[in-house]
């Protein structure tokens, strides 16, 4: 067989990868501790299991339109204006199964050779898969320990070329729970009234997981861009539906029809029940929403403390998302050597920095989407470990 060349710039998700080796160690009766996996390690609420079955019973069994039911988009549209404070257009809403369809459909779009697309370092680690994956060559916007993996603005807008022909940012951020504050979107926006040939791609998938009192600042709040910024956003995190696979963009009205063709030709439309299921995510009780970040926050400040007294760690304090990403430089050893080791000798499962990019070398993620008791037992077993060392 004689495959296309192309399939040979498709990276992978290293969180998947080192779960399946944790699993593997787990069938052999090891005990595994796994902070690697992005996962919220709650059940999805129980008004939203019930709708997906009520739909099932009432016999919506069969395909739904490309881009979605219209009472799914018109909730999200709703939803944005309840916490965004933007109103949307729900024929600009485009459901799809996950986030990641929305960020491929983006890419897609706009990546072939001799284009450019800056996406952010370290970030998830398929922005520069799929990127590669075009033919389209990827820009790594830095986003530096000391900014607490924030982009400066000025920085990004003089990585654009006349080749560029998508910015992604991410907001709050995979791995890093970094938050890019609000002045800097101010710059971003107003510096890219001087590139009107650049779309932008918002990720902001965690985009309800904000701590300390803040509130995220969306781009969609933006109207300079409206007409070339799409939206990714989801279910997955708020509402632990991980599994349930459902996410939207919110998209420019030049590129809905664009998406919605790409839909057509690739998934035929998302099951109707887990649709059902989102609407009652969006419009019902969000108590279990509420008390999982409640839980995420206490985690998150313990995980801090734990992780800065640790020999040869130092990490700076996350804003969003649920992942810290410390520095361990300190330790001496390269970020896989430290993962793959770690895994091996302590059962405990991290994700390297540097399968989150060029720039995550010295680092290492830590997801505290697991139990006090578990983060607490395996920060204990990386500190007998570094300190027989």
């Amino acid at each position: 067989m004689q495959l296309a060349a192309s399939l040979d710039r498709l990276g992978t998700e290293s969180a998947f990868e080192v779960l399946a080796r944790a699993q593997a160690l787990m069938a052999k009766g090891q005990d595994v501790i796994n902070l690697g996996i992005g996962q919220p390690d709650f059940p999805t609420p129980e008004h939203v299991v019930e709708a997906a079955a009520k739909a099932l019973r009432d016999g919506h069994h069969g395909y739904t339109p490309a881009n979605g039911i219209r009472p799914l988009r018109e909730a999200v549209a709703r939803d944005v204006h309840a916490h965004r404070g933007v109103e949307v257009d729900p024929d600009a809403v485009v459901i799809v199964p996950g986030g990641k369809v929305t960020m491929a459909f983006a890419i897609m779009m706009f990546g072939e050779p001799g284009a450019e697309i800056l996406y952010p370092d370290p970030g998830f680690p398929i922005y520069r898969s799929l990127i590669e994956y075009t033919g389209a060559k990827a820009v790594p916007i830095r986003l530096p320990e000391a900014s607490g993996f924030s982009f400066v603005a000025e920085e990004v807008l003089a990585q654009i070329t006349p080749q560029t022909r998508l910015l992604i940012v991410n907001s709050p951020a995979n791995p890093t729970g970094g938050v890019v504050p609000q002045r800097e979107l101010d710059i971003l926006v107003d510096g890219l009234r001087r590139h009107p040939q650049v779309a932008v791609l918002s990720d902001e998938i965690y985009a309800r997981m904000v701590y300390d009192g803040e509130r995220h600042a969306s781009l969609l709040a933006y109207p300079e861009i409206r007409d070339r910024l799409i939206l990714l956003d989801g279910w997955s995190k708020t509402y632990a539906m991980t599994g349930w696979r459902i996410g939207y963009g919110i998209w420019p009205k030049a590129l809905v029809d664009h998406a919605t063709r790409l839909a057509i030709n690739t998934h035929s439309c998302v099951n109707a029940a887990t649709q059902y299921a989102a609407i009652a995510a969006l419009d019902g009780p969000q108590t279990a929403a509420g008390n999982m970040m409640v839980a995420f926050d206490r985690r998150r400040l313990r995980v801090l403390d734990l992780l800065n007294d640790l020999p040869g760690f130092r990490c700076v304090r996350p804003k969003g998302a649920f992942y810290a990403f410390p520095n361990i430089e300190g330790t001496g050893l390269p970020a896989r050597e430290l993962q793959d080791r770690l895994l091996a000798e302590t059962g405990v499962a991290l994700i390297a920095g540097t399968s989150f990019g060029i720039h995550g070398e010295g680092f290492i993620r830590v997801s505290y989407a697991a139990s006090m008791e578990r983060i607490e037992e395996a920060i204990a077993r990386i500190r007998t470990w570094l300190e027989t060392r």
